[in-house]
């Protein structure tokens, strides 16, 4: 690995990145506003009463603006696992294309069928239809996100799979344990309630802008009730997801759990630190290590969050790196060294059958099977393994912040939704405008989970058996950095495009009852 060209994986990363943030801009709010819409139809259709109709097609088009803008984007980023991740694609394509394809062909295709008949179809087909097709559309967004988090989720932690070394490809042996992998189940069920959280605080911030406004108050006081309770259910269930991502990540990813805590020296009944300062070690800047200039932190309760047992060890990032062979942990050095194993061993595999020589390619390929768990450490052998030490502080401050906002999101629901039931929020001024200047917050909370997620594991492409700087196709730094710019000047101006239709349409608000006639 001496001819690793680090600014190429450095913009490849950074391309990546800048693509993935901006469409994660669009897809949470696309997937918690399309049930919220289809509530609201659904209870157009059991009322009879035209005002939910009216209320219905004003958010509806504004998911439609917003959904427009997200296709765009999602579509930029999936073409760049083959422009600039192609080594990645190669390595297990036969296993990560798999959701992909599900995604495009039943979810994407249930979406683009009835999209079509929930914006043109009304007055067109019967009400029943109409409310089927809104539900189906809120159904296949989600499944395209399912499909896109099982991905990811087995990224972070890869199951039913081998690697066949005749191809050097990982190969599905097992499609349901993909599926129904831990870290994907809790990945998709954090994600997507956090999606619709983000849209509940969407809706209750627009409308407190109209009762602010002192304009369409039944329509914003209508619009907050359905959105408020959906987000308190929303909210409770994101507290209950994250705390079994915590488990999983605790089991799988050890080193993101360890960033993520600040937890350098491991230990049992590990307190949590709830809020903290962090300052760098400047005696060991080279590991990375960071002290806490002030913390607050609740007794054992780390260990209990990872374990769900307040005497349980917890591994810190110095038992990881170096090693701790009382509680059986290998160091990143032992693990780097049979990593450099298993690629010899490949390597000579691969020879051995090219030379016909049956015995040696048998016994090339054991070792490279009773190593390969250790595979991607390999990449590291001779290097300083520091280097697989994620980044600390991004770690621990963007997953307190997040966790923060939630609160703040969750108390903020309950207040909104028990002022709607009293008939109060209107006259509640500081409420309403907390309501609409939370939802800033709300995209940052939703940044922040993926920033933790990311970030955490790097270097991992895939965790333990490719990284990052394996994963890169061999192209010129300068075509990255040129498409990078690109997209970032594309990106920037259809997100502008999007704040000012939808600003546009906002100021313009819901369309008279009296012109419903389409």
């Amino acid at each position: 690995m001496e001819h690793i060209d680090f600014s190429l994986v450095d913009w490849s990363r950074a391309q990546f990145a800048l693509t993935a943030m901006y469409h994660w801009i669009f897809v949470p709010l696309t997937l918690g506003l399309s049930f919220i819409i289809a509530f609201m139809e659904t209870l157009y259709v059991r009322t009879g009463n035209p005002e939910w109709k009216r209320i219905t097609k004003f958010w509806m088009t504004l998911f439609g603006i917003n959904f427009a803008i997200g296709v765009a984007t999602g579509i930029i980023l999936e073409f760049q696992f083959g422009t600039n991740w192609s080594n990645y694609s190669w390595f297990v394509g036969d296993i990560f294309g798999a959701p992909l394809a599900i995604e495009g062909i039943m979810a994407f295709f249930m979406e683009s069928t009835f999209i079509a008949v929930m914006f043109f179809g009304w007055n067109k087909v019967g009400k029943r239809f109409h409310l089927a097709s809104t539900w189906l559309v809120a159904i296949g967004s989600n499944l395209s996100a399912l499909w896109i988090l099982v991905a990811n989720g087995w990224m972070q932690h890869p199951a039913g799979m081998r690697f066949n070394p005749d191809t050097v490809r990982n190969e599905m042996v097992n499609f349901w344990e993909v599926l129904f992998s831990p870290v994907a189940i809790n990945k998709f069920l954090h994600t997507v309630s956090q999606g619709y959280v983000l849209a509940a605080i969407f809706v209750v911030g627009i409308s407190a802008w109209y009762l602010l406004k002192k304009r369409e108050q039944l329509f914003a006081q209508r619009s907050i009730l359905v959105a408020s309770a959906f987000g308190v259910l929303s909210i409770l269930f994101v507290i209950l997801t994250g705390d079994g991502s915590a488990r999983t990540v605790a089991k799988y990813q050890p080193m993101k759990f360890a960033a993520m805590e600040n937890l350098y020296e491991g230990r049992q009944n590990a307190p949590l630190a709830a809020i903290g300062l962090l300052q760098r070690d400047p005696s060991q800047a080279e590991h990375k290590k960071e002290d806490f200039a002030f913390k607050i932190e609740i007794p054992n309760m780390l260990s209990y969050m990872a374990f769900l047992d307040a005497n349980a060890y917890v591994p810190g990032i110095r038992d990881l790196v170096h090693g701790n062979p009382q509680h059986n942990i290998p160091s990143y050095t032992e693990r780097s060294e049979k990593g450099a194993i298993a690629i010899r061993a490949l390597a000579a595999y691969r020879e051995a059958k090219k030379s016909c020589n049956d015995s040696l390619a048998r016994v090339s390929l054991a070792q490279f099977e009773d190593n390969y768990p250790h595979f991607g450490y390999g990449y590291y052998a001779g290097r300083d393994v520091h280097e697989l030490i994620p980044s600390i502080p991004t770690s621990f401050y963007s997953f307190r912040i997040m966790v923060g906002l939630g609160f703040h999101f969750l108390a903020l629901l309950l207040v909104v939704l028990w002022l709607t039931l009293k008939k109060r929020i209107e006259t509640k001024r500081f409420i309403l405008y907390t309501a609409l200047w939370t939802i800033p917050l709300a995209y940052l909370a939703s940044m922040l989970g993926w920033v933790v997620a990311e970030v955490g594991r790097q270097p991992w492409v895939i965790q333990d058996i490719m990284p990052t700087i394996a994963a890169v196709s061999q192209i010129k730094p300068a075509s990255v950095q040129i498409t990078f710019w690109m997209f970032a000047v594309l990106f920037t101006g259809l997100l502008i495009a999007e704040i000012g239709i939808m600003v546009t349409q906002i100021k313009k608000g819901p369309a008279p009852i009296n012109s419903e006639s389409h």
